[in-house]
């Protein structure tokens, strides 16, 4: 489809940008949204957006466009932005079924609440942390709704500044080679506390990280009860590169195991521990499912690979190995991936690719059977 000079195609989505913000890097978390939207919209027969931070509306748009929502509310803090605004949504949008304003994002949650007009799905594309809005975009959702938050502050969740990430997720962040999915764990860990904290619960629906933001879809739901086992801390040790989750009661006492099979370490040696975060999963497989279906018959099928791999993720353990790691370790060339997983599973450990490192591999392995089996590959 060929479009204006000037314009911009994304979806079904035609719109001008002007000197407002568009990203055309995080299209695939627009993509999923929308998919997750159109999902919502089918189960539940209606599908009522706020979009807190619109940018130049390519959300709206696409929201209405492709997930059929019924009304959308397009929030955009700066007003100069409005006649930008106004020309996408006029052209693209049912008239009377939008809405633009120029308020702060809380300002906008907090009119919800008190107006008791609850959406069913906030989306908060923020810069930089999360925890201005997390807590008070619940106040717009509806329960059983969902909520749809961003993190890009990568030095936060990448251990590199671990006193700014207890400030903003309340959770002390180590850097490790997991990093990736430590900065999903720790947003999702922040929404469960903030959740909790209303006598509400969490349900992640997807969690994704394309190569510079992480976003997840939550469902808000009505589950006062604290699950201990999915909110607890990361455990790595930088002897022997191996990961673990460590409970609030093993704290002060967790040691890692490889000085059993290290001859130069005789004593047990306590791990580097990032958290608290999320260790549940990171997915909802039967959600993700049903949006795999719908990019399926969308004809979109660099999302349904993406889908797959993140189905197949979805109850691994909660860190991945990458691939330089493990060669660094064992002193060996960089194994092949495909070789390798194949190899642990016909040891009986499970293996799959992780969206999150394309040069990973989740397993339930340990980082020494990681080791030893790639050994095995490379003298054959």
């Amino acid at each position: 489809m060929n479009t204006p000079s000037g314009w911009h195609q994304e979806g079904k989505a035609t719109f001008f940008t002007d000197n407002a913000f568009y990203r055309p890097q995080s299209q695939v978390g627009r993509d999923l949204a929308v998919l997750a939207a159109a999902v919502y919209r089918r189960q539940n027969g209606q599908l009522r957006v706020l979009d807190a931070m619109t940018g130049c509306g390519v959300r709206p748009l696409r929201y209405q466009l492709e997930a059929e929502a019924d009304w959308v509310w397009a929030n955009e803090a700066n007003p100069d932005h409005r006649e930008v605004l106004e020309r996408n949504l006029s052209t693209g949008m049912r008239p009377r079924s939008y809405r633009i304003t120029h308020q702060d994002a809380n300002q906008v949650f907090f009119d919800c609440y008190q107006q008791r007009d609850f959406y069913d799905l906030v989306d908060i594309d923020n810069f930089g942390s999360p925890s201005p809005y997390a807590s008070t975009g619940m106040w717009a959702t509806r329960l059983g709704g969902m909520l749809y938050l961003t993190s890009t502050d990568g030095r936060a969740t990448g251990g590199h500044d671990p006193e700014r990430s207890l400030q903003t997720f309340g959770a002390y962040a180590r850097s490790h080679p997991a990093v990736h999915e430590q900065g999903l764990r720790l947003l999702l860990g922040h929404a469960m506390q903030q959740a909790a904290a209303k006598g509400f619960g969490i349900q992640p629906l997807f969690s994704l990280f394309n190569g510079q933001v992480h976003r997840v879809m939550v469902r808000l739901v009505m589950d006062p009860s604290w699950e201990a086992g999915c909110f607890g801390f990361i455990g790595y040790c930088h002897v022997c590169g191996h990961f673990q989750t460590v409970g609030w009661r093993q704290l002060g006492r967790v040691k890692c195991a490889c000085h059993r099979y290290l001859a130069t370490y005789l004593k047990p040696h306590p791990l580097v521990l990032s958290g608290p975060l999320w260790l549940g999963p990171l997915h909802d497989p039967l959600w993700l499912n049903e949006m795999k279906t719908l990019a399926s018959g969308w004809g979109w099928s660099k999302r349904v690979k993406l889908l797959e791999i993140m189905q197949a993720e979805a109850d691994m353990p909660p860190y991945y190995y990458p691939l330089g790691e493990i060669g660094r370790l064992g002193q060996i060339d960089i194994p092949r991936r495909e070789v390798l997983m194949q190899a642990l599973c016909d040891r009986n450990f499970r293996a799959t690719l992780t969206h999150l490192d394309w040069e990973a591999v989740k397993t339930d392995a340990t980082m020494a059977e990681c080791v030893a089996i790639a050994r095995q590959i490379q003298r054959k």
